[in-house]
């Protein structure tokens, strides 16, 4: 008996190739673990148990084809006298395996659409968060009906010393940040996410919600978790060469502590506000100067202001040159270049601040004490 049995074999094959993917599938769990974590949302208890019913089928028709494969090679080889088949199809054998593999797949396609249509359910969100990603970092908006809007960035809190080799790894090397996403517990959120300069992937296993930060484009997603903790994720999309070093840090809180969490950033929106109305004296301003340099400069530019990955700021053409061509730089960034546009990152306070800062420090000495309103208006000019 001679026929062809392709479809089957395909069917068969697919837990195999089920079982090989499942330790870079594997989401949330343990380093040893290699099988999917259910995560800590509905979904993604859906998603889990879909995993385990499609595993499970495929792996009962390994079983059987493979079963029959076998016992026909063992029990109707040559070398017993077997004596084959004559013909070459057979009408009941094309319609069974037409049939079965239909019925099959049909069965997967139930429960795989039921959970497709609950992935993509975004509707009725009790609260929105626009998330952009940035070479290296996120930008989280929380966007208010009423307009009081709370943003931040997130940023790599792991320090250089371990990143380099010169200290011990922490517990959470490389998935710690300075600002994490916070969200209500029992809450269901809606993320708009999109992306600055190029493709990024803002990703939470536990969380079940992957999905592309394209540049122009606005992605939707969803989740929505009773377990209040702290989720960690990464970009998974390969970004640039610090695509390893932009993680992600959710904490899910009681709606109170989400309430208070709230409120205090909305406070500070609005002290900052205020600032922006002042003007600071010198040491006012390389004293906070210093705080932003080493938050979002020093990686590039060295502690000492002596460059590496970045150029020197100590005697540099820009840091003593021009201020107006200083303060553009520093907002609109360098096209081309690993140097970053940081106006819409830091605000007029902020700007103010590390600009003095750095024609100042490091040996500069410029004198120059660069107050909010001089950005406010180079931006605006």
């Amino acid at each position: 008996m001679c026929f062809e049995a392709k479809p089957l074999l395909k069917l068969a094959l697919a837990p195999v190739l089920m079982l090989l993917s499942l330790s870079a599938a594997a989401a949330g769990g343990e380093p040893n673990q290699i099988n999917m974590s259910p995560g800590a949302t509905e979904v993604g208890r859906q998603i889990y148990d879909l995993h385990m019913i499609i595993l499970w089928i495929c792996v009962v028709i390994g079983i059987g084809v493979f079963g029959v494969m076998f016992y026909s090679i063992i029990y109707h080889r040559k070398s017993r006298g077997v004596t084959p088949a004559t013909f070459h199809e057979s009408t009941k054998v094309e319609i069974l395996w037409t049939v079965v593999p239909f019925i099959i797949l049909i069965g997967m396609a139930v429960p795989a659409t039921s959970t497709l249509i609950d992935i993509y359910d975004n509707d009725d969100a009790e609260l929105d968060v626009l998330v952009t990603g940035y070479q290296w970092k996120w930008k989280y908006e929380y966007l208010d009906e009423n307009g009081e809007n709370v943003s931040f960035f997130s940023n790599l809190r792991t320090p250089q010393s371990e990143i380099y080799n010169t200290a011990d790894k922490g517990e959470h090397y490389l998935l710690e940040v300075d600002e994490p996403l916070v969200l209500p517990a029992g809450t269901k959120v809606r993320f708009l996410i999109t992306a600055n300069d190029v493709i990024h992937s803002w990703w939470v296993p536990e969380l079940a919600v992957k999905k592309d930060a394209i540049p122009g484009f606005i992605n939707e997603t969803w989740t929505r978790t009773d377990q209040e903790g702290i989720y960690r994720g990464q970009c998974a999309e390969l970004c640039g060469k610090d695509h390893g070093f932009m993680p992600i840090v959710v904490h899910v809180v009681s709606k109170e502590e989400y309430g208070q969490w709230l409120g205090e950033k909305q406070a500070a929106a609005a002290e900052i506000k205020e600032l922006m109305a002042q003007t600071f004296t010198l040491d006012e301003l390389m004293e906070r100067g210093k705080a932003v340099y080493e938050r979002n400069c020093l990686a590039c530019h060295g502690a000492s202001g002596e460059g590496g990955v970045g150029t020197a700021i100590a005697g540099s053409a820009i840091a003593t040159g021009d201020l107006d061509g200083h303060l553009d730089v520093g907002i609109n960034g360098v096209p081309g270049t690993a140097m970053q546009a940081f106006g819409a990152q830091l605000n007029d306070v902020d700007m103010a601040a590390v600009i003095t800062y750095q024609r100042n420090a490091f040996g500069n000495n410029m004198g120059d004490a660069v107050q909010p309103i001089d950005v406010y208006n180079h931006k605006k000019g």
